[in-house]
């Protein structure tokens, strides 16, 4: 695993490139831009070829100009792009078919966030659907369908708090329950792993289910009081999270997809609002109106808390969606 060290011994004067650069002017960035050949960038981008499609074509060239606007704009050395070089590579080696490093990465850089936040933009006028949040690594397609009121606690943990959650989907724009909608919902264990993270300790599907709200689009069904947990730090983005000095925690969150055929679907995950990581969430995916209360539950026997939650899913011919990108971006599971 390569480490990751921004600094040089150098002899001579200080180098002081690396400092950070006086953001109330523009002055300095123009004046290192214009020591490099300007048409450079240009001919890399020129290079791609006529049969390349439109969009290929603005993805890649615009991460080719920025690529080298920041190469610029630091005045990147050939030690500091080997050890770039170097952790890319590490990351494909530390990746298996049940640990997606690249995605681990683009999470605690915020990337994730930001594409879900570009990917959901609205444009509307009060009516708000339920916000989305990062899919994360460990959705997947093979959780079972189980019957409503049931539970998706196959396998009892030591300090879980078992939980009754209920609610109702309904539509964004009339207000009336969607009845056969699909509530897929996912958590960790309160040792803060996945089944197949932990299967020492977890069958295959524990704390995983589908169910289908009702007549009324009411669901209810019985999970865990979430569990903060830290992600992996023996990989390439426990490295990174060490060289920018900062903690690897992930606050309590359950993962829930919503879906319907004439609806927009949302993935999302909500957050118990006492957790002491809401601020500080290594992947950035907190949003206040996802933050919920989990109250002490009386009179049944099967959970200690109570957590009601609702849902507004906006019609499939709903017009408030941002036209940034019409892309479906196919799901990749457990990766």
């Amino acid at each position: 695993m390569p480490s990751l060290s921004i600094h040089h011994s150098r002899g001579g004067a200080p180098d002081t490139r690396h400092q950070t650069p006086d953001t109330t002017t523009t002055t300095t960035t123009i004046t290192i831009m214009s020591r490099f050949d300007p048409n450079f960038t240009k001919h890399c981008i020129d290079t791609i070829g006529p049969k390349t499609d439109p969009r290929s074509r603005q993805v890649i060239g615009s991460l080719i100009t920025h690529i080298h606007d920041f190469a610029r704009e630091v005045e990147l050395t050939t030690d500091e792009w080997m050890m770039g070089v170097r952790f890319i590579n590490s990351i494909g080696q530390a990746s298996t078919p049940i640990r997606n490093e690249g995605q681990r990465i683009s999470d605690v850089i915020g990337l994730e966030s930001l594409v879900d936040e570009i990917a959901h933009a609205m444009l509307t006028d009060g009516a708000n659907p339920t916000s989305s949040s990062i899919l994360g690594p460990f959705w997947s397609p093979n959780a079972p369908f189980r019957e409503l009121g049931g539970s998706i606690i196959q396998d009892p943990a030591p300090g879980g708090h078992p939980t009754l959650m209920h609610g109702k989907v309904t539509d964004l724009l009339t207000g009336k329950g969607i009845p056969n909608a699909v509530f897929d919902i996912w958590q960790a264990s309160s040792n803060g792993k996945y089944d197949f993270q932990d299967p020492d300790n977890q069958t295959d599907n524990n704390l995983r289910g589908k169910f289908r709200t009702d007549a009324n689009g009411e669901y209810h069904f019985y999970c865990l009081k979430p569990t903060a947990y830290s992600l992996p730090t023996d990989g390439p983005a426990g490295v990174l999270l060490k060289l920018l000095d900062r903690h690897p925690m992930r606050p309590a969150h359950i993962h829930l997809m919503i879906s319907h055929d004439d609806f927009k679907p949302v993935t999302t995950q909500i957050f118990p609002k006492d957790d002491p990581y809401l601020t500080t969430d290594t992947v950035f995916a907190v949003k206040d109106d996802l933050v919920v209360d989990f109250l002490p539950r009386k009179d049944d026997p099967k959970a200690e808390m109570d957590l009601e939650y609702n849902v507004k899913l906006a019609p499939k011919s709903y017009t408030g969606v941002s036209p940034v990108s019409q892309t479906t971006i196919g799901l990749e599971p457990r990766l």
